[in-house]
C-alpha cells in the first residue's frame, strides 16, 4: 500500500512540475485538454478521427484582363502565401486564370534552403512547378496581346 501511494504521489508530482514548466502532457495539445480527458470526458476519444475543411475567405485580383486575373508579386512574404493561390484557382470559374506578373522572378522563396550549387527555389520555379504562367513588367504585353487588349 505504501509504494502505490508513493508512485501515485510521484506521478503527480511529475505532472504538476511539467504544468509549472508550462507542457502539457504528451499527447495533448494543451493542459485543459489534458483535465477534460482525466476528468469529466475521461470516457471520451480523444484524437481519432480527422475532418478536412474549408474556410470562405474572398480573394481580389490585382489586375482583370478579360478571363485573366492578374497578381502583381514583388515576393511572397511567407509559403503559406504562396499556398494560398493554389487554393484560389480551386474555386476559379471555368476559362479563369491567375497570372502572374512578378517583380523580380529570381527573387527566392520565404525560407528557402540554399542548394548544393550555390541557388535558392525561386518565385518563378514555383510558378512553372505549380502550373501558373508568369511574367515581368516587360514580358506582360504578351498576356495582353493575348487577351486582346493592345
Amino acid at each position: 500500500m505504501l509504494r502505490t501511494s508513493l508512485k501515485f504521489k510521484k506521478s503527480i508530482w511529475r505532472l504538476l512540475m511539467a504544468k509549472a514548466k508550462g507542457r502539457p502532457p504528451k499527447g495533448y495539445d494543451s493542459w485543459f485538454e489534458y483535465e477534460l480527458h482525466v476528468g469529466v470526458l475521461k470516457d471520451c476519444d480523444y484524437h481519432t478521427i480527422s475532418r478536412a475543411y474549408i474556410q470562405p475567405k474572398m480573394y481580389e485580383p490585382d489586375f482583370v484582363v478579360g478571363t485573366y486575373l492578374i497578381e502583381a508579386k514583388g515576393r511572397f512574404r511567407d509559403s503559406e502565401e504562396a499556398r494560398k493561390y493554389i487554393d484560389i484557382r480551386r474555386s476559379l470559374w471555368a476559362g479563369e486564370e491567375i497570372v502572374f506578373v512578378f517583380y523580380h522572378p529570381d527573387t527566392p522563396m520565404p525560407r528557402a534552403r540554399r542548394r548544393k550549387d550555390g541557388t535558392r527555389f525561386t518565385m518563378a520555379e514555383w510558378a512553372d512547378k505549380n502550373g501558373f504562367r508568369h511574367y515581368t513588367s516587360e514580358t506582360v504585353v504578351e498576356l495582353l496581346k493575348e487577351a486582346e487588349v493592345c
